[in-house]
């Protein structure tokens, strides 16, 4: 079962896509993981990549489909894949539905998860990373010992694109660029419509009822 999660960036597509991946047995493809990782790596990739994250703005479709093109071909991809951060606009998806066409497979279901912005800024815009670990906090909903420790006295740090001023033009890109998937997807009928406000695990079940994962 090949699975997109679309919605704004901070709507839980992360966490969500984990939990799916884990009930259907098949890989996380987070278009948003690879960059990071590719800009940290330091890579020309990661480097094009930086320039446009610092910003806020969408990344060059170059870039990003060739990552995508490789990973769902990779082995453990075969039995399906859940893609978090890909497709963001319609010709992205029009790609998409070309490169799995030639693999002879086909989109299933694409989980929209709506949250409103107000909350999509104050889920950003409260995490906070462990600069050692890596672990991720949120100083309302999973608070660290302190705003600026995390266990162990680590000093936690304000992601560079978790910044205010980063994240409304996301949003802004987000409404200009993506929500045309939502039509797109919903004339293919493939369009499965979540609520993701409220408990975590509330809105993982209700991703189950809609794709009919038992």
């Amino acid at each position: 079962m090949d699975v997109v999660f679309i919605g704004p960036p901070g709507a839980g597509k992360g966490t969500q896509a984990q939990r799916l991946c884990a009930k259907l047995g098949v890989p996380q493809i987070a278009t948003g993981d690879m960059l990071r990782a590719a800009r940290k790596a330091g890579t020309e990739l990661g480097r094009k990549a930086d320039e446009f994250m610092k910003l806020g703005a969408l990344v060059p479709d170059e870039v990003v489909i060739g990552l995508v093109e490789e990973r769902v071909q990779e082995p453990d991809a075969a039995p399906g894949f859940v893609l978090d951060g890909f497709p963001r606009t319609v010709p992205q998806a029009e790609i998409l539905d070309k490169i799995l066409a030639k693999l002879g497979r086909a989109i299933a279901h694409v989980v929209l998860l709506e949250v409103p912005d107000a909350l999509i800024l104050e889920r950003i815009t409260g995490r906070r990373v462990g600069e050692t670990t890596g672990r991720i906090y949120h100083l309302k909903y999973d608070p660290p010992p302190s705003p600026d420790r995390g266990e162990g006295g680590e000093r936690l740090l304000l992601r560079e694109d978790d910044r205010e001023d980063v994240v409304r033009p996301r949003l802004v890109n987000y409404s200009a660029l993506t929500a045309p998937l939502v039509a797109w997807y919903g004339n293919k009928g493939l369009l499965r419509r979540v609520d993701g406000v409220g408990a975590v695990d509330d809105v993982t079940q209700a991703i189950f009822r809609a794709i009919g994962a038992r």
